[in-house]
């Protein structure tokens, strides 16, 4: 169940995962990370996975943010 304040959480696919280090140059130990024990985690997400998180400013802009699952 999500809830209104909760920021969308989207699996990425490897492909999008790849395609993301690329353009940002960095590798997934550079990344940010989540705990696989996040209720916000969508379903079958698991360690090594990357997660894209897009939350919506007061201006209705959007920001977005990646993240890899950890244990």
């Amino acid at each position: 169940m999500t809830h209104i304040l909760q920021p969308k959480h989207v699996l990425l696919s490897a492909k999008q995962a790849k395609e993301v280090l690329e353009k940002f140059k960095a590798s997934k130990l550079q990344l940010p990370k989540i705990k696989l024990s996040d209720p916000a985690l969508p379903q079958g997400a698991k360690v090594g996975d990357i997660v894209r998180i897009e939350r919506k400013n007061p201006d209705g802009t959007k920001e977005i943010y990646y993240r890899i699952v950890v244990a």
